[in-house]
């Protein structure tokens, strides 16, 4: 499908530093960078606990749940912010003394998301005293209800957006919450995790309580890998104080000094540990710790964050790679089947829906969302995958585009549609929901009408945003390293993408369907390899292409080139 390409206007500049390159602070500016303190990550930097709502009710209940030796069950989502929210909160509550601290991922093939009354149930096996939800809960009206009705404290942390009703919990820690004036809205799970536990070491000091246990004050700094994984790996926007805990996290990582396992994840996904940036979270280590929560059990994945043996970490990490190809192995087949069913729907209707809605009985609950992420980016409209979750019920996974707020299109249609959608819950751009099996087609045709109300043909065609050109002398190994190090780079603070006009002087397919270029700018001097991913050959004879491209650092046999990794290609047909 066509494309526009789209330059990024740059903001006047207020402040950048003059020590900064041009390019750098091009790019920056073109991102609202407007001062040194935007850029700044240091970690004194960071919003403070005392601006998010909440954190005091919840150091005072865990730390009065340490002080009497309660038994505490943390609940945790079944993605990667759920596993690094609950091997955070295990670690942390640990190094501060807890006398019995443990964890239960439901199984979302059997319970479904979130603390359940089925979950709170299995919970009760472990007779706690506290529940602590991470990366879940604010939906959670009747799961919480059965727990306070077991005599069971429950202490709801999450950052999805809440419905018209809060669960009755004794203390909810939520930046999106209502009311609440916390100024990063975008904290991941494990951001907020994160949070809770400064808090209550606070708390634990200003109670001398290290100094009565005789154990010592815990570097909740040592944690920030954990952080930065889970908050790349759950897309949220990098806002500066996102960027804060990820550069930190890296930071930490690249030094040596992170948990064994996403260690061992990022030598299992071929990811150099000292040279580690945002996308090898999002792209090498993310993936493989979801692949467990999709395909299996995420306890393996919380495990592996758990562990401090290197042999155990590398041993688990295995197993998760070999779950990571069996999700591609399957995604490919469902993307397979689902490019059939739009490809036999385009010949009936002669028109793709503007809300499009997929099912098909086979379909892997485990991989729904990123088939339904892989289509969006396809057709570039909002896409809903479904698959069969037993007792006449369908669960889908959303994913939307610019112009369409998934969870608020969902509750519209929820509202205008009494009884049609079970349950939902989620973000601007991704959501979840289950519905009534004989109800597909008629929630089909109710979201595809939502969105049409919302989205124009424009609004359709996809949008590529640029930085713009690169000069002749910018295609060099320093600016690539300038760019790789000016990050880190993710959603919201997108990494810099640009275009040009090339000369193709060779081209050769390598892999399944990936394509090597040699190519020359038009406007500059020598030559630069590129590559491109999932790309068809070029047309037989191009000489000259127009290329969307990121100037990335290429590292061969211990040498470092720069080399062009191309996102969309215009072939100039001879």
């Amino acid at each position: 499908m066509t494309r526009r390409i789209i330059r990024r206007k740059a903001s006047p500049e207020t402040g950048l530093p003059e020590s900064l390159s041009p390019l750098l602070r091009r790019i920056y500016a073109a991102r609202g960078v407007q001062s040194p303190e935007d850029i700044d990550y240091a970690l004194d930097k960071l919003l403070p606990p005392a601006e998010l709502g909440g954190l005091d009710e919840a150091a005072e209940l865990l730390a009065s749940a340490l002080a009497a030796q309660q038994r505490i069950t943390i609940v945790g989502d079944f993605d990667a912010d759920g596993a690094t929210s609950s091997a955070l909160c295990m670690r942390a509550l640990r190094a501060m003394g807890a006398a019995e601290v443990n964890y239960l991922v439901p199984n979302r093939f059997e319970y479904g998301y979130g603390l359940t009354p089925e979950i709170v149930a299995v919970a009760m096996v472990r007779r706690p005293d506290l529940i602590i939800t991470v990366d879940n809960g604010i939906s959670s009206l009747a799961g919480v209800e059965a727990a306070r009705q077991q005599g069971v404290r429950v202490l709801v942390t999450d950052h999805h957006l809440p419905g018209d009703e809060l669960p009755n919990a004794d203390v909810i820690v939520n930046p999106n919450k209502p009311d609440e004036g916390f100024p990063s809205k975008h904290l991941a799970g494990v951001g907020v995790a994160f949070y809770v536990m400064l808090a209550l070491r606070a708390r634990l000091r200003e109670q001398g309580w290290f100094q009565a246990q005789g154990i010592d004050q815990p570097n909740l700094g040592q944690l920030l890998d954990l952080v930065a994984l889970g908050t790349v790996a759950d897309v949220v926007p990098l806002d500066r104080n996102n960027r804060i805990l990820v550069h930190q996290g890296l930071q930490r990582i690249r030094a040596g000094r992170c948990v064994p396992g996403i260690r061992a994840l990022l030598e299992a996904g071929r990811r150099s540990q000292a040279r580690a940036v945002a996308g090898d979270l999002g792209f090498a280590v993310g993936p493989r710790l979801n692949a467990a929560g999709r395909l299996d059990d995420m306890a393996l994945g919380i495990e592996c964050l758990l562990t401090d043996s290197e042999a155990e970490a590398r041993k688990m990490a295995a197993q998760l790679d070999g779950l990571n190809r069996e999700r591609r192995e399957i995604e490919a087949d469902m993307q397979a089947r689902a490019l059939e069913a739009i490809q036999q729907l385009h010949l009936e209707e002669s028109s793709l829906p503007t809300g499009l809605c997929l099912f098909d009985g086979d379909w892997h609950q485990g991989v729904i969302g990123i088939l339904a992420s892989r289509i969006k980016e396809q057709f570039h409209r909002p896409v809903i995958a479904f698959a069969n979750a037993g007792g006449g019920e369908l669960k889908g996974s959303a994913r939307s585009v610019s112009g369409l707020h998934i969870r608020d299109a969902l509750d519209t249609v929820a509202t205008r549609h009494p009884g049609l959608v079970t349950r939902f819950g989620g973000h601007a751009m991704a959501a979840g929901l289950t519905l009534d099996a004989d109800r597909f087609d008629d929630f089909a045709a109710a979201f595809d009408a939502e969105c049409r109300h919302h989205l124009t043909p424009e609004d359709l065609r996809g949008v590529i945003h640029s930085d713009g050109e690169l000069s002749g002398d910018e295609f060099s190994l320093d600016a690539a390293r300038q760019l790789r190090d000016a990050g880190p780079w993710g959603q919201g603070f997108p990494p810099p993408v640009f275009e040009g006009e090339f000369d193709v002087l060779g081209s050769r397919p390598v892999g399944e369907r990936h394509l090597k270029l040699n190519l020359r700018p038009v406007a500059g001097q020598g030559s630069i390899d590129a590559i491109a991913f999932n790309t068809d050959p070029l047309p037989e004879g191009c000489q000259r292409a127009h290329l969307v491209y990121r100037l990335d650092v290429n590292e061969y046999r211990g040498l470092e080139s720069p080399q062009l990794v191309v996102e969309h290609i215009e072939a100039h047909h001879p």
